[in-house]
């Protein structure tokens, strides 16, 4: 046995020999001339995301491959026969810019050699540094010399370029159309694993462990490791699940020690970086299929937690007022079975269809590249003028100015009864129940982060169906319904009542207005206040007076350049409280150094969970006073308006919504991920343990 394996070392030494020669020979033999040089088989281009960066802070800059028809570049670790990119840079002074970050790979072998490549344009992305001593107006132009190595299936050239941008010390400004395309080029990056992995050699077993959720999706994996001389890239990896561990084997390569950094990729270019430290690996367990299948307890477990979450989330304030229109469609019906029973089933329709339009859309985004997390429209100011516009037109209703014509909109339908107002009133709860997260939501939601697109949009579903259990219930139990009380002339001043809730709501949205877009959502808010009332007031003279009322309705177009407008004019971000400091990935990193506890919040001025956590226990004097003593950092991500850090951060923590609480107690490896309703005594306790 020893000499077969001592046989078999010296095969896969001549092996690996062979093919070093043989990349030698493509090297060597294919190079090309001067001519050749001049045209470049991969083009390079340098741009900025930010042409002016502020001094004191940082900007991205991208360096975009675009490889011609059949030919591809290289991971940082080009595996058996290629090399990543190398810059020489001529930097300004006062400037630093930070290693590249390479997208997720694809594993391709040829002549027996493994390469880790991109056949399709690509970006590498670094972070630029602007020091705060840098004057405003000064140059920052940035230049350098790039070599890489362009290859097809049968030569390698190694090719060179001077790649240049020029900036210049400004405001930072960004231009949105510039921001979505580094968003979308983010997008592709790895995600970072909050935990480290461990590793162990075996003989000539090189053997892996990745702490991975087990309904993680996988669809064809492959361990990419950057760091060299470990493994042998060309070797079959063999995958399989213990637990929540992931399990990877291979064959080893050198006598690396210490800790080793690596990729693995999941499904549908999804990746996830993440370091390896030494240590005992778990036993393999059940082997993982080419095309894994998500856990069946995982999908179970988010559907569960969302139809309770979405069952919660009716004694959320944000859907209260939505409610208050179907209570008086119910007791206007009387109790009658059938009409309750087509109102339930039409509201539960609206409500789940709402919620799989939005999650689809969502999954859609992020497949486009684009970093966004759940209650995404509201981080747009025209989503906020809707629901202000319909806030503003119900509240006059209940109180009598006007009835609400049989051919209206969605707001029209959902105050009538019967199937379509139960399904308008549905969609509506649905729509506006997004701000809310409330407890169980946030995992569940979290889950379709990792689930493939058919898993996730049943989740989403699930909220839907949550959010109607209650009137579905008292469609169908009729002792429910004999509890219901009978129509009288109480319903009128129960009505009446109910103009507070949905007037003090379209309050809400106009200060929301104002906090995302400063002055200009203000008037947008009082201007949209003001329409709608001049429609109602002119509905209920022309209703008095025997008159169509549809047409009038048509003014609402008047609303299009307005929230254009207003939507132009969103600032980046909302407004953190002056005592705390701005989340950044740089911000946190310093926070941590100081060796004091950190407490990071995640809000959004349209989550009325996150205020009422900020109201009830964050910002309460007990609690400031235990911070102070302790030396606790505060640092707040604010949402409101769409942040792609802040949307990354939260999916690295299993999160696409808000609220996300962190506390990062000092010498800890990672946060404890705190409840999402919080209250004084917890993070009194937090701060006194230390």
């Amino acid at each position: 046995m020893g000499m077969e394996r001592a046989q078999d070392r010296r095969m896969t030494a001549a092996g690996r020999c062979a093919r070093a020669l043989l990349a030698l020979a493509l090297l060597v033999l294919f190079v090309p001339g001067p001519a050749q040089a001049a045209a470049p088989h991969i083009a390079a281009r340098l741009v900025a995301e930010s042409p002016a960066p502020l001094p004191g802070g940082s900007t991205t800059v991208a360096l975009v491959m675009t490889p011609e028809p059949g030919w591809h570049g290289y991971w940082s670790n080009g595996g058996d026969a290629g090399f990543g990119m190398q810059v020489e840079w001529n930097l300004p002074d006062g400037v630093t810019v930070a290693p590249f970050r390479y997208p997720v790979p694809e594993a391709l072998i040829l002549f027996g050699m493994m390469n880790h490549v991109y056949e399709h344009p690509y970006a590498l992305l670094a972070d630029v540094r602007v020091d705060r001593s840098v004057a405003s107006g000064s140059d920052l132009t940035l230049t350098g010399i790039a070599n890489w190595l362009a290859c097809t299936d049968k030569i390698c050239v190694p090719e060179k370029a001077v790649i240049s941008v020029a900036m210049k010390a400004g405001d930072g400004a960004i231009a949105p159309a510039t921001r979505r395309q580094f968003d979308g080029w983010r997008a592709r990056l790895p995600q970072p694993l909050d935990r480290p992995g461990k590793w162990e050699r075996r003989g000539d077993t090189l053997r892996f462990a990745v702490p991975l959720p087990a309904g993680t999706a996988l669809d064809t994996p492959h361990l990419f490791l950057a760091t060299r001389d470990l493994a042998d890239y060309a070797a079959p990896q063999a995958f399989s699940r213990n637990g929540d561990q992931l399990i990877v084997e291979t064959r080893a390569r050198g006598e690396t020690t210490g800790v080793a950094e690596g990729l693995l990729k999941l499904s549908d270019g999804r990746g996830l970086s993440l370091r390896f430290e030494p240590g005992t690996v778990p036993a393999a367990g059940k082997a993982v299929a080419a095309a894994s299948r998500p856990d069946a307890a995982l999908f179970w477990t988010a559907l569960a937690g969302a139809i309770l979450g979405g069952l919660i989330l009716n004694l959320m304030p944000c859907v209260f007022p939505i409610l208050s229109l179907k209570a008086l469609s119910l007791a206007r019906s009387g109790g009658v079975a059938r009409e309750a029973k087509v109102e339930a089933l039409a509201y539960t329709a609206g409500a789940v269809a709402t919620a799989l339009l939005l999650g689809g859309a969502l999954l859609a985004l992020r497949a486009a590249g684009e970093q966004v997390g759940w209650a995404f429209q509201l981080q747009h100011p025209a989503s906020i003028l809707i629901l202000l516009v319909l806030a503003c037109a119900t509240t006059l209703n209940l109180l009598g100015l006007y009835a609400l014509p049989s051919i209206g909109g969605g707001q029209a339908l959902a105050a009538r009864g019967g199937a379509a107002g139960g399904f308008w009133t549905g969609a509506l709860a649905a729509f506006v129940a997004t701000p809310c997260s409330g407890p169980l939501l946030g995992a569940a939601l979290g889950a379709t982060l990792v689930l493939p697109a058919w898993a996730a949009l049943p989740i989403f579903g699930g909220l839907g169906l949550g959010i109607a259990l209650p009137f579905l219930a008292v469609g169908f139990i009729p002792a429910l319904r004999r509890r219901l009380p009978r129509p009288g002339p109480w319903m009128d001043r129960f009505r009446r009542w109910m103009a507070l809730p949905m007037g003090l709501t379209a309050v809400a949205l106009a200060w929301l207005l104002w906090r995302q877009a400063g002055p200009t959502g203000l008037f947008a808010a009082l201007s949209a206040a003001a329409l709608a009332g001049a429609l109602a007031f002119a509905a209920g003279r022309a209703q008095r007076h025997g008159r169509a009322v549809a047409p009038l309705f048509a003014l609402l177009l008047l609303l299009v350049p307005l929230a254009l407008w207003t939507n132009h004019a969103a600032r980046a971000g909302g407004t953190a409280p002056t005592d705390a400091t701005a989340f950044s990935p740089d911000a946190l990193v310093r926070a941590r150094a100081s060796g004091k506890p950190v407490f990071v919040y995640f809000t959004a001025d349209w989550c009325l969970s996150c205020k009422a956590n900020e109201a009830g226990a964050i910002e309460r004097e007990a609690v400031q006073a235990a911070f102070d003593k302790a030396g606790v950092t505060t640092l707040v991500g604010d949402w409101t308006n769409g942040n792609p850090i802040i949307t990354r951060t939260l999916a690295e923590h299993g999160r696409n919504s808000v609220p996300l609480y962190l506390w990062y107690a000092p010498g800890a490896a990672r946060p404890e991920i705190l409840p999402q309703i919080l209250t004084p005594g917890l993070l009194i306790g937090k701060a006194q343990r230390r």
